[in-house]
Formats: structure tokens, sequence, C-alpha cells
């Protein structure tokens, strides 16, 4: 393509994509947009804020040579009243990272939403947003340090899709006879009309970043947030394509969280994360109340707008909150929040959402000295007190001072040497010390930790413990002993000539070995136990494993998957989960 507007540094060299990584040379050329009203006053100072921590970690070996593009207001005088010009979708894409300042975005009118053309057009499908706590800064929480989450947001789909029709439109008249006639819906006359698409690729690709975020940054689990309980083909289907994606592309790196306590016993086995999901309205409480038992987030376009907003408010708001949209490589780091207009100018700001975005990009490149020296010397202004406006009004004694004179504050700091093993030392001290606290708690009392922390189980999966397996020809007195040293009530027999599973429990041993009078040491484990197994699969709801049970006349079933059995369910796991808890009626 020939430029009109965009001109590439005539020193550094692009990012590129060899064998399937990212290759990133010592001078990279990277994208800026400085945005609308706000945005040039937070872009200038944070480029001279990272420039300073590039010199600073790497005395010159480093640097990167930025490059200016256009999008909103700037774009529009350059491209005759084009908001987003082709050829800047071009250059962020041979460019492949980037970062913007906020731009204007009409409500209830007007062009498309910048952002969200962004996002469609380059398929930035992932939005990231890291929320985490900066010591000294104002925040509604008692204990806002436990607030650690990175939010994986699906941004192509869902309402966002902008698939909807307007209340009396012809399209919309078209669309409701076409639901009620044809589909049998039933809803008020002359409704605006919307459509919620989710689909496994969409799905399955966001949640497959996530986990990969999750194995790569040492982290703990990835929770699927989502609203399946009432939106069972949508959001209950990312639940499930999520998991699967776990299951099938990362078996051997993750675990459920029913595993977790009914395989581990609570103990989280090393290198693996833990994958559990979370009904939406249930998650916004849990991120109040036991924030630290969540680390990676994925979700849907809607609930993670929603979440990613709330979080941030728990620990400064989104005016420090960072983000970035990613394609698999291609990545445009953003200011979350608005332009601010009138405030456009003024060198008054928070610069701080978008010097986040900046260490995230720092992150993603791998220029991890530099993301540290920033993310360290922040809280160390921040706790002298020296703030922009925004939190000067919510501090005692602080010295408010312009974006530009908090971004020399922050570069004095980068610049007087900040311990950064030390400050990684601390972080992964206090990280290791909660992740030990949360594993004893789940050992001891496993149940009460589940109510604790919003793990509402669905499937026998959920709640099945893991099985013993005996081979035929063991002596009964042997099993009983192996039962006995592992406090279980019940072995899987593995098939014999007849090439069936068989089960013996407790009341196997009472009725076929006590009554009967016969002598344990002597009778062989497949004479005493039953067959065939009564079997349910591992995605059988509870509702309905306890009617296959009542039914059967049975007080256990096993759990089967892929034809092998893979765990027992039993009538005092249901009366537990009922009693521990609680059980809200299944609307069918």
């Amino acid at each position: 393509m020939a430029y009109k507007h965009v001109e590439f540094p005539q020193q550094g060299q692009r990012l590129s994509i060899e064998n399937g990584r990212l290759v990133i040379p010592d001078h990279p050329i990277l994208a800026y947009v400085e945005g609308d009203g706000i945005g040039p006053d937070i872009m200038r100072a944070c480029l001279r804020v990272w420039d300073a921590a590039i010199e600073q970690a790497y005395g010159g070996k480093r640097k990167v040579h930025w490059m200016e593009l256009y999008m909103g207001g700037k774009a529009a005088e350059k491209y005759d009243g084009n908001v987003f010009p082709d050829e800047v979708k071009e250059a962020l894409q041979q460019i492949i990272v980037s970062i913007k300042g906020p731009l204007t975005t009409p409500v209830g009118g007007g062009f498309r939403s910048l952002n969200v053309a962004l996002r469609q057009d380059l398929d930035l499908y992932a939005c990231v947003r890291p929320v985490r706590y900066y010591p000294g800064v104002p925040s509604p929480m008692r204990q806002p340090e436990f607030v650690d989450v990175v939010i994986f947001r699906e941004n192509t789909e869902d309402v966002y899709a902008g698939i909807e029709y307007q209340a009396g439109s012809t399209e919309a008249k078209r669309v409701e006879r076409f639901l009620k006639d044809e589909m049998g819906a039933e809803f008020f006359n002359d409704s605006g009309i919307g459509v919620k698409p989710i689909s496994a690729f969409g799905s399955k690709r966001l949640v497959r970043k996530a986990i990969q975020y999750a194995l790569d940054h040492d982290r703990e689990s990835v929770t699927l947030v989502h609203k399946g309980n009432i939106q069972k083909y949508t959001e209950g289907a990312f639940r499930n394509w999520g998991y699967e994606v776990a299951r099938e592309e990362f078996g051997d790196r993750t675990i459920t969280e029913a595993d977790l306590y009914s395989i581990y016993g609570g103990k989280q086995p090393k290198d693996k994360v833990v994958i559990k999901d979370r009904i939406a309205d249930i998650m916004f409480q849990l991120m109040l109340l036991r924030p630290n038992e969540f680390d990676v987030i994925a979700t849907t376009n809607l609930n993670g707008d929603y979440l990613s907003d709330a979080i941030a408010a728990e620990v400064g708001g989104v005016g420090i909150a960072p983000g970035a949209n990613m394609a698999d490589f291609v990545a445009v780091f953003e200011a979350t929040h608005g332009t601010a207009p009138k405030y456009a100018n003024q060198d008054k700001v928070n610069p701080g959402s978008l010097l986040f975005s900046g260490v995230m990009m720092f992150e993603y490149l791998g220029w991890n000295e530099v993301a540290d020296l920033i993310t360290f010397a922040y809280p160390e202004v921040i706790q002298r007190k020296i703030v922009t406006y925004d939190f000067a009004r919510l501090m005692d004694g602080a010295t408010e001072v312009s974006t530009s004179q908090f971004a020399d504050a922050l570069i004095d700091q980068i610049k007087a040497k900040v311990d950064i093993e030390a400050r990684r030392r601390e972080w992964f001290t206090a990280v290791q010390s909660g992740r030990e606290e949360r594993e004893a708690r789940r050992m001891a009392e496993p149940f009460v930790e589940m109510r604790a922390s919003g793990r509402t189980p669905h499937t026998v999966a959920d709640i099945m413990s893991h099985i013993r397996t005996v081979k035929p020809g063991v002596f009964v007195d042997q099993v009983m002993h192996l039962m006995r040293e592992h406090g279980i009530s019940s072995v899987v027999v593995e098939p014999g000539r007849d090439g069936l599973w068989a089960i013996m429990t407790q009341r196997d041993i009472i009725g076929r070995i006590i009554h009967a009078n016969r002598s344990p040491a002597h009778v062989k484990v497949e004479e005493i136990a039953t067959k065939p197994l009564v079997t349910v699969p591992v995605d059988m709801s509870l509702q309905e494993c306890a009617s296959r049970m009542v039914e059967s006349h049975i007080r256990r079933v096993v759990v089967e998957q892929s034809g092998l059995p893979v765990g027992i369910v039993s009538d005092t796991d249901l009366f537990r989960i009922v009693d521990e808890l609680g059980w809200e009626p299944v609307v069918l």
C-alpha cells in the first residue's frame, strides 16, 4: 500500500513473526495514537516515562523508535473526515504492536465506536485487562492488595457484534414476525431486538489465550465467568467450550476444580492450572468478598465489560486501569477510560491507565526490566502523596501535580535505581503465602471453602470421588484392608473374562460375606462384586443423577468418561451437597 500520511522512522526495525513466534529486535519500531480529548496530554507524559525506563534498564542497548498513527479527531483532519483510514489499519497490522490513547465514542448515534471498529476490523478478539493494587492508591476496599486478576474478555461476539434493530423499524418487525410466527417466541410487540451470537470458535480461542497466559505467567487458576444458568445455549455453551479447550488442548497442564477436590483433596498439583467457573452475578460479589480466590478470568464480551470496570474501581478506578486488544500476535494497547474533553489540553489528568498499558506492552515484548522499573517506582511516588487531582482530593496532605509533573516525579524515581530483585522476591513471597493459605483451607474444610468461594456443583464430575480399582483374583480381605487404609466405602473391579467392570461395596461385605457366613480370606473380590455397573456420564446433572439412583434402587453410581470409570457418586455425596451448599430447584 502507498501511504499518504503514515511515515515509518528511518531508524529501527519492524517486529516480525517467524515459526509461530514474535521476534523482537533491540531497536523496534512501535506505533502510537495520541487519541482525543486528554489523549495528547497523557501520551506525551507516558512516552517520556517509557523512554526513561528503557534507558535506565538497558543503557542504550535497546531503544524504541516511535511512529505516530492517526485515529479519531486527528485522523479526521488529515483524511477528510475519515476517523479510521484504511492505511492506518494496514500500518497497525504491519507494525504488530502499538499503543493508543482514548478515542471519542458517541452515545445513541453517530459513527460506530472506534474501539469496537478497531477490534472487529483487525480481529483483535481478546480484550485483556489486568487489575492489581498499587500501595498508596486510594481504594474503597479494606484489603485492596488481595486484588490481582487478569481479565480476558471476548471482543468480537455477544451483543457487541452489533446485530440489533430499532423498535418499530421494518427490520425489527420482520425479525419479530419470524421469532413469533416461526419460532414460537413470546415478547412485547414493537420491541427493539438484539441478537447475541456466541460461537465455539470465538469462545475457544479466547479461553485458549487465557489458559496459555496463566501457564506462561505462573497463575493459579482460570475462571470461566458466564450466565449459563439462564442463557444455556450462549453463555452456558461458552462455559462448556472453555472446559473442552482445557481438557483437549491443555489436558496435561490443567485440572478442573472438581478434580482439585475429588482427586487431589484440595492440594493443587505443581505446574497445574485449575479451571473453574462462576455465574456472572455471583462473581461481582466474590470479587468484593474473596478477590484473592481468582487469578485469570475468561468471559464473554458484555460480562467482561462490566467486570473489568467494576474490579478496577476496587483498586483506584479506570483512571489507572490498563488494557490491550489482542489477536494471536497483533496487539493494540490502550487507555481504558474516556476522552474527558473538559480536561483536554490542561495537563491535569492521571496518566496511569495509559502508563500501565505501556507496562503491559513491554511485558508482551519480553522487556520485563522496563515493566518492573515502572511498576515498582510508581507506588513509591504515590506513597509520597505526589499525585494528580483525582487522587489528591481523596488523600490528606497530598501534593497535587500536573500530568507532566507526575511524569517528572516518576522519572526521577526510576533513575533512583529501584531494587527490582528485592521487590520481585517480596511479590513472589506474598503470592506463595496466599496460595498456601488457600490450599490449607481447602484441605481442612473442603465444603466450607466451596461455599465461601462461590463454587456451585452442577454435574456429577463436580462432586465425584476418585475411584480405586482392583484386579480380579484378589481376595476380599486384602481389598478390605485397602478400603480401610484409604477411608473409602467401595472399590471398582477391573474386567475379567466376561469383559465387565464391577463394584464391591461395604454393603456387599455385610450381605455376601458376614451374612452368608463366608471367609473374606477365601473369597475372591469378583465373586461378590455387583455387575454390570450402573454408570452415568461425567456431564450428567446432579438432579438427573439423583433420579437415576432412585429409579435403579441403588445408593451410588459410577461416573464414566470415554467408556472408562473415573469416579463414584453416592447418596451421601448428594446429601452433603444439599446440606452444605443448599439446593435450588432446577427450572425445566
